[in-house]
């Protein structure tokens, strides 16, 4: 295994890049293309920023990969599910700059780099049954990728969340997903899941880690590649300390501190901030979270390096910040796993274990308060509006012994997963009958009993007369469709099993204002010149909403390939 080294950060450029996720690699491929030699420096010793870690998702409607496989879609009908979506923060020209370069630019990047996409034919929209919604075609994700062919740089990209793997490092893919859960019921599965932990094992002997990159990481990788093979220079561990401006106020380049100190690079066209918002920074978060300025707990899944440090250094010299979205951040529930230390670690409970039947979500007084099938960010909404009225700090999931064997519940994984240090841990609860449970947790045990006894009345008949689990197909999409009358719903039988479960996001969603350029307003609404952001870095062009899956991906790309067209001009 050949050891990994960074380059040395240069003394000028063209177009200075921070941050290594998918937005300031598209901007990197995108201005190179287009006749620049960019740099990209990151803060981290790793790159790939929290796209190497996600879904991978990537939400671009009328891209051209559904188009030619005949997918129905329409610009009109996605601004007009995007207007629905956002109501009165409608962002008209960042939408429209989104819908009309989306396509052009994910052809851009599927014909032209290494990022080889596939549309998902059936992946429903959030809000499946709201106008202009879509079943599939608007989400892509990245073909799997084989990490070998980025050689040691391999081992300077960000590693998957040991929590998300198996066996110690094998990350799953959706595929994966499938037949894994499926493997103990399907000889087609098992075979599946036998020649892929064998060819994991086998990359484990000869390099260390895994080498078959999947979902988030297959998009890292790929762009990745292209980076590499344009010769654009990564420069990782080296963190942005400050933009330095001309006599005029343009931006010229920056100070950036790394492993030969302070030093100062200049950037003739400009930079672009691209360093994935502020999601580990509690002060930020405390005055852009409300829910976190009325005394909640929080908890980030991003990298430990997303601290606004790029935010913060546009603000110092007049940018402007949007603090008016509908929600701070991408919310997911999330489950805290113990260290050795003591201390904690966040889990998310995005899409595998919520929705499926034999599962539901309560509060500290036994109260169901949400639809338990909804998004993630849905979820979270209805999560911090019970805390809130209840007074609590969490609430939990709530599922029987046949839901966790059968889905897994947070990190307690499926059958063959060994559940039983989950439990002596305390991260499980269990116990045989639901006033035990209740008592465990802290739950008012006769207000569990009777939800659970109403909830099971109606989930003989598929029905959740309450909040309507497994109503829209996105909800049913996330269930188990050999589970009949509704994929989402049936009876929980002892014995019974919990989780506590607390507000949490996979990145912020509020950030600087931008044109439909990609470059960044000041205070007075003026462009500054010479700035650029993409990314986390700026204001979600959903305003605070969660449309689809792929929602942060799909802008990241195509404003990144925007700025790397303008930078040029």
């Amino acid at each position: 295994m050949r050891k990994p080294v960074a380059p040395d950060l240069p003394e000028s450029c063209d177009l200075l890049i921070v941050g290594s996720g998918a937005a300031g690699m598209a901007a990197a491929i995108s201005a190179c293309h287009h006749g620049l030699s960019p740099i990209i420096i990151e803060k981290s010793d790793v790159f790939g920023g929290s796209t190497a870690v996600s879904g991978g998702a990537i939400w671009v409607p009328g891209n051209p990969l559904a188009v030619a496989a005949g997918m129905t879609d329409s610009r009109e009908a996605a601004r007009t599910y995007i207007k629905g979506e956002t109501g009165n923060l409608f962002n008209a020209e960042l939408v429209d700059a989104f819908l009309d370069k989306g396509p052009e630019a994910i052809g851009f990047f599927h014909e032209k780099t290494a990022l080889k996409l596939a549309h998902r034919a059936y992946s429903p929209d959030y809000h499946s049954d709201a106008a202009g919604a879509t079943e599939g075609g608007r989400s892509l994700d990245a073909d799997d990728y084989d990490g070998r062919k980025l050689g040691a740089d391999l081992y300077r990209m960000r590693p998957p969340i040991a929590d998300f793997t198996i066996l110690g490092g094998m990350p799953l893919g959706r595929p994966d997903i499938f037949h894994f859960l499926r493997m103990a019921r399907s000889v087609k599965s098992a075979t599946y899941a036998t020649k892929t932990v064998l060819r994991y094992l086998r990359d484990r002997v000869i390099h260390g880690r895994n080498t078959r990159l999947v979902m988030g990481a297959a998009v890292s990788g790929r762009l990745a590649e292209t980076v590499f093979a344009l010769g654009i220079p990564l420069c990782t561990g080296h963190e942005l300390i400050g933009l330095t401006r001309d006599e005029t106020g343009r931006v010229t380049g920056a100070e950036v501190k790394g492993p030969k100190g302070l030093r100062r690079i200049a950037a003739s066209h400009g930079v672009v901030l691209a360093a994935g918002g502020y999601p580990q920074n509690p002060a930020k978060r405390a005055e852009t979270f409300d829910h976190v300025k009325r005394g909640l707990p929080h908890y980030s899944m991003s990298p430990a390096t997303g601290t606004g440090g790029a935010i913060a250094a546009a603000e110092s010299i007049g940018a402007a910040f949007v603090d008016t979205n509908s929600n701070g951040g991408f919310w997911t529930p999330v489950s805290l796993l113990r260290n050795a230390d003591g201390s904690t670690r966040p889990f998310p409970h995005l899409f595998l274990d919520r929705a499926k039947p034999g599962v539901i979500a309560v509060g500290h007084d036994g109260q169901r308060f949400v639809n338990e099938a909804s998004s993630y960010h849905d979820f979270v909404q209805g999560l911090i509006a019970k805390l809130l009225a209840e007074g609590q700090r969490s609430a939990w999931l709530v599922a029987d012994h046949r839901a966790v064997r059968r889905y897994g519940l947070g990190a307690a994984h499926a059958f063959p997963a060994r559940i039983g240090k989950h439990i002596a841990s305390g991260y499980l609860k269990r116990d045989a009958t639901l006033d035990g449970l209740a008592r465990q947790c802290g739950i008012d045990p006769v207000a569990l009993e009777t939800t659970v006894r109403a909830f099971n009345a109606g989930a003989v008949r598929g029905e959740d007369a309450a909040f309507g689990k497994g109503a829209t197909s996105y909800q049913r999409y996330l269930g188990d469709a050999e589970n009949k009358p509704n994929p989402c719903l049936r009876p929980l039988e002892g014995p019974f099993y919990a989780i506590e479960i607390f507000p949490g996001d996979i990145g912020t969603s509020m950030g600087l204002d931008v044109t439909a350029e990609g470059r960044v307003k000041d205070r007075q609404g003026q462009p500054i010149p010479g700035l650029f952001a993409c990314g986390n870095d700026i204001n979600s062009i959903m305003s605070g909403a969660y449309p689809g899956p792929g929602i942060t991906l799909g802008p990241a790309l195509v404003f990144g390939y925007v700025i790397g067209q303008v930078a040029a001009q």
